[in-house]
């Protein structure tokens, strides 16, 4: 069973929300938060394995909240996933950057959010596709001279190649068809670059695509 935190300012949003999650048969709400604080207790105390944050909320906003929750070595199977007005807002970089393992756009399909639920937890997939590919174009646009490249060293040459397919948004499925093998050597090569560069998630590790400089802007297909 997925347990989920919901933590938003606005009751309408959560009790659309927890409406959905419920209905499901694998998927719980755990808990509600209206504001960063008490998001953060509630992590603290119910232990979810996923929260989808606001990222606007009073008291405490939801990128702190966040830093908070996946600084906490205590908390480190949580997934936090954030919740924005609009698809590219401009705490989303740094979100990501925090620790969020993706962000949802408060309207999107239910389906989408589904999706986006089960994948987190798995630490399959940086969400939609689509919404994958404006975040990594934005956070190219915006991205400083990437660092060297070190880093990478304990990389195999499959394993670079793979981080740099998820550098450009792709997913499991589609880095198997362009390297021609199973989903699930694919999702290997992935988990294992994740584990070797001590990257939380997905998400991270196309962060780390860019700053270490293995994926330049312009690079998206």
């Amino acid at each position: 069973m997925i347990r989920v935190l919901l933590a938003d300012d606005q009751s309408l949003v959560r009790a659309g929300f927890r409406a959905l999650l419920d209905a499901q048969p694998d998927i719980e709400v755990a808990g509600e938060a209206s504001d960063g604080e008490e998001a953060v207790r509630l992590v603290r105390a119910l232990r979810p394995g996923v929260v989808l944050m606001d990222i606007r909320m009073p008291v405490l906003d939801g990128l702190a909240a966040t830093r908070r929750v996946t600084g906490d070595a205590d908390l480190g199977e949580v997934k936090v996933v954030m919740l924005t007005t609009f698809e590219l807002d401009e705490y989303v970089f740094e979100a990501i950057r925090s620790g969020a393992s993706g962000f949802l756009v408060k309207d999107t399909e239910p389906e989408e959010l589904l999706r986006a639920v089960r994948a987190v937890v798995e630490g399959d997939a940086l969400l939609s596709p689509g919404v994958t590919r404006r975040l990594i174009a934005e956070f190219a646009a915006r991205s400083k001279e990437p660092a060297a490249a070190g880093g990478l060293a304990a990389l195999t040459e499959r394993e670079r190649e793979v981080m740099a397919l998820v550098g450009i948004g792709l997913s499991n499925e589609e880095i198997a068809r362009r390297l021609v093998v199973s989903p699930l050597t694919a999702k290997t090569h992935v988990s294992r670059t994740m584990v070797k560069l001590g990257a939380r998630d997905r998400a991270q590790l196309v962060v780390l695509a860019y700053e270490t400089g293995l994926v330049r802007p312009g690079w998206l297909g």
